[in-house]
């Protein structure tokens, strides 16, 4: 298009105007002001259909989309705070005493050691600041994904007037949907510290100290007194159950440091797999409402961006579901022989369940962010597949199972529990005269 054709409302744009009106934004100032940017690409800010993109600007570069480092930490804080209460003395006392007693019943039936460290008793906004770092390394691929697919909307339903200087500052209006997702995604932290009880309660550790592989346990207090005040069950039966829950979790990660690498992996093999289309971009650009100021909040945040699932993704699901199902049933089997003389052992075990099948909004709502569900479907055959190896087998037999990723019963072997107790009951075959040469090989080269 010629400087003619595209009439009065377009002039050769200032480039260092436009540099400048961006310098605040991407430097991680407070100020940007969409006007100052519009009229340094030479767009005639009275024209109708630039006013109509102003609203949605307006509305991108405002109400905390500043791109603070610290800004989706506070907003995940702040969020976290509602309806939050303090940590009171005798609350924490009570739950460092059923942490205790915990540990002590859980080396009654595992051979996986104690954890170094006490747990932690903490509150819903320790658990929001704690966290947060791991989540974004989970949604790191679609985080990335989805901004670019936003992008490429805004030019494609932008005016022709408005189009080509938007795709002067891409990469800027990248960030801003960037920024809309990682603080929706602070929201859905902030909002599951408010729903679960405990560090390892969405079944990946979360809390760590100096090291990934320095796994903590954490106990949410006030959730944990929420949900026990809904059981007709005694606080501290139910307090001590929660405890011993938490802490094999943590026990478990910390004993099989491949474990969540591995899990980690599993979920980055189905994010990597997410590529919005062009197709999708046109089909969805079609309802995309420039004047709409919540348009570009809805593209981001809603799950309309994330295409069908492809083969590879379901097959990485699968194998995160089953893997979260092992770890879970695994924790579910423990937590239930440790807490065996506890009268109602049987009805908090029953409840737990029961509440990872359904998930709560805040979890359903980072399934809809993301395309991830962290629930495992097949808990209760998993536990009752490790109850079975554990008798037949011993608990020191069923917990070396963990020590590598290719020892661990598999997707089949829960719904074949027999077959999968014959197969690890069978005698090791004898080493062929290879094997035999490599370990005499190993033997001789190990100083003594």
């Amino acid at each position: 298009m010629s400087d003619d054709e595209r009439g009065d409302d377009f002039e050769l744009p200032d480039e260092e105007a436009l540099r400048a009106a961006f310098e605040s934004f991407l430097q991680g100032g407070e100020s940007f002001d969409p006007a100052q940017f519009l009229a340094s690409a030479g767009l005639n800010l009275e024209a109708p259909e630039i006013k109509k993109m102003m609203s949605q600007l307006q509305a991108a570069f405002s109400g905390g989309l500043n791109p603070d480092p610290n800004a989706s930490r506070d907003h995940a804080v702040s969020v976290a705070k509602e309806g939050a209460l303090a940590l009171d003395p005798a609350t924490s006392a009570a739950l460092a005493t059923a942490a205790n007693v915990a540990s002590l019943w859980l080396n009654e039936v595992t051979s996986i050691a104690e954890l170094p460290h006490t747990p932690l008793i903490g509150t819903r906004v320790e658990w929001a600041r704690k966290t947060l770092p791991v989540w974004e390394e989970i949604v790191a691929p679609v985080a990335a994904a989805i901004p670019r697919a936003v992008s490429d909307m805004m030019k494609t339903s932008a005016p022709e007037e408005l189009a080509e200087a938007l795709s002067q500052v891409a990469a800027p209006m990248e960030k801003v949907s960037r920024s809309l997702f990682t603080m929706q995604l602070s929201s859905v932290v902030g909002k599951l510290a408010t729903e679960v009880l405990s560090g390892g309660d969405i079944g990946i550790p979360l809390i760590h100290g100096d090291s990934e592989y320095d796994v903590h346990a954490m106990l949410i207090a006030q959730n944990m007194r929420e949900f026990s005040s809904d059981l007709d069950i005694p606080l501290e039966e139910a307090d001590i159950f929660l405890a011993a829950r938490e802490i094999a979790h943590a026990r478990l990660f910390r004993h099989a440091k491949w474990l969540r690498l591995h899990l980690m992996s599993t979920i980055h093999d189905f994010a990597a797999g997410i590529h919005i289309d062009s197709d999708r971009i046109m089909e969805l650009s079609e309802e995309f409402d420039p004047s709409n100021p919540e348009a570009m909040k809805d593209l981001v945040t809603s799950g309309k961006l994330l295409p069908e699932r492809t083969p590879e993704q379901e097959r990485a699901l699968e194998r995160l579901g089953s893997m979260l199902a092992l770890i879970e049933g695994w924790v579910d089997h423990v937590t239930s022989e440790a807490t065996a003389r506890l009268p109602k052992s049987d009805a908090l075990g029953e409840a737990i369940r029961r509440r990872r099948a359904s998930g709560g909004p805040a979890e359903r709502a980072f399934s809809t962010l993301v395309g991830l569900e962290l629930r495992p479907r097949r808990l209760r055959e998993a536990s009752a597949l490790w109850a079975r190896i554990s008798e037949a087998l011993g608990a020191q037999a069923r917990d070396a199972l963990w020590q590598h990723p290719d020892t661990l019963p598999t997707e089949f072997d829960i719904d074949h529990p027999q077959e999968c107790i014959e197969r690890l009951l069978a005698p090791a075959a004898e080493p062929d005269d290879m094997d035999q040469a490599l370990s005499d090989l190993l033997d001789e080269e190990t100083p003594s």
